[in-house]
């Protein structure tokens, strides 16, 4: 099934009831298939562009480098230079709400959660694969940052690589429970520990379950909580004891600075799902397409865990 018909049977079923109407039909409508044919001169060998998506006046396009044999050279979000200069002014898009105080009425300002959300697939060359174990990416634009105060209330972007379905995900829902006011049966599953041998050891719960994410396991080693300021900072997203999501945060003021970074990733010790996983990450500015790449790179095959 192609990555189109799956979104349409979802946002059309009852999904898009779980997912909020404004929210689904934007993700519906906006995406655009971008073909391989539209690639630009000058871009790397193996590259085929997924889908785009509209952020400000630009877009934000997936992609993906592929070895000969199709396998992954990298995985990652475009996110274009204009896109970057006229970023939405408003703090959020209002559709993650919850009236926290019982008064019958819902306040923007102090009971929505601050963040514009755009679902961007993957490119099919990818998805249907069945060896790749993340198949979308959901990209939240912080205009004002979120928790912790004084660590991540910057102006910033994360991009989750999801390996949990879109359907699952957009079920994790608002409500009265915990920090993030999640809905109290699935703050509860986000919660749930993961098995040691699938998280890094410096990965921590600090509390922070989501709606329409789970819980975010934080590296409490990062160079931000230990007197040096967020540029880009890497977590694992879990429900239900499984790890859903891997995420690159990263501050816009870093990208705007046109990094040319690359890292190791903090990996587990094992792999629930078989497939390849990536080993690096990496923030790049690329000039030729005037736009700044996000991506998961050097992938190894891995088995999963008995």
């Amino acid at each position: 099934m192609s990555t189109l018909t799956t979104l349409t049977r979802y946002f059309q079923g009852p999904g898009a009831l779980r997912f909020g109407v404004a929210s689904a039909l934007t993700a519906a409508v906006a995406l655009l298939v971008v073909t391989a044919g539209n690639a630009a001169p000058g871009t790397p060998d193996g590259r085929v562009y997924g889908w785009r998506a509209p952020l400000g006046q630009g877009s934000a396009t997936s992609f993906a480098d592929l070895e000969e044999g199709g396998a992954p050279r990298a995985i990652g979000v475009m996110l274009s230079a204009d896109a970057l200069a006229t970023l939405p002014k408003e703090p959020s898009d209002y559709h993650h709400c919850f009236d926290r105080d019982g008064d019958g009425a819902t306040a923007q300002a102090t009971e929505c959660i601050h963040t514009h959300e755009i679902v961007i697939p993957l490119p099919d060359a990818v998805t249907q694969r069945g060896d790749v174990p993340f198949s979308w990416v959901l990209l939240n634009w912080n205009l004002n940052g979120h928790m912790p105060p004084g660590i991540y209330d910057v102006p910033h972007f994360d991009v989750h690589f999801y390996i949990a379905s879109i359907e699952d995900t957009f079920a994790i829902q608002d409500g009265p429970c915990g920090p993030e006011y999640v809905a109290c049966d699935d703050y509860a599953m986000a919660k749930m520990p993961v098995p040691s041998n699938l998280m890094h050891s410096d990965f921590k719960d600090v509390d922070a379950v989501a709606p329409a994410m789970g819980n975010h396991l934080i590296d409490v080693d990062g160079h931000e909580f230990h007197g040096q300021g967020f540029t880009s900072s890497w977590i694992y997203g879990v429900y239900g004891g499984k790890v859903t999501f891997w995420e690159q945060m990263i501050a816009l003021s870093y990208l705007e600075s046109r990094p040319n970074m690359c890292a190791p990733i903090k990996v587990p010790p094992a792999v629930e799902v078989a497939g390849y996983y990536p080993t690096q990450r990496c923030i790049r500015y690329d000039a030729g397409a005037d736009a700044y790449a996000v991506s998961l790179e050097q992938f190894t095959y891995r088995e999963a865990a008995r």
